[in-house]
């Protein structure tokens, strides 16, 4: 089974290294743009009320994974998924972002833990404790 995404969107930051991204988003201080792609920007309708998002996006260049990694690269081997690593079999990530703007078709947002031109596939909102 092939799973093919399109994306909505793309993350503009000033983050333009791997090596400089935060490790996870509540981890970071960093601001950013979402820009919503013309045929998606309807969904943005309601947006304005949340405080925060939830952020699904690819991790673009990524290239390959172990199953087995070091978080941060130090410390005993752990599996993948225990872990927050963009190495990953799909290269998936999630980020909980505060959301201080929404001017169609851009998103802003805070906590940003993505390289500048980070794919966006999805947005949901976080509303935490909800049932």
């Amino acid at each position: 089974m092939k799973i093919c995404f399109q994306p909505i969107g793309v993350m503009h930051c000033d983050t333009k290294t791997m090596e400089r991204v935060p490790k996870f988003y509540t981890e970071s201080s960093s601001k950013g743009k979402i820009e919503i792609y013309d045929p998606f920007i309807e969904g943005m309708n309601g947006l304005e009320e949340l405080d925060h998002i939830v952020v699904i996006f690819h991790f673009h260049l990524s290239k390959s994974y172990t199953l087995l990694q070091r978080r941060r690269g130090y410390g005993r081997l752990q599996g993948v998924f225990s872990l927050c690593s963009p190495m990953r079999p799909n290269p998936i990530g999630m980020s909980v972002l505060r959301l201080t703007k929404v001017d169609p078709p851009l998103l802003y947002v805070e906590n940003v833990d993505m390289i500048d031109g980070t794919p966006v596939l999805d947005i949901k909102p976080y509303l935490p404790g909800q049932k």
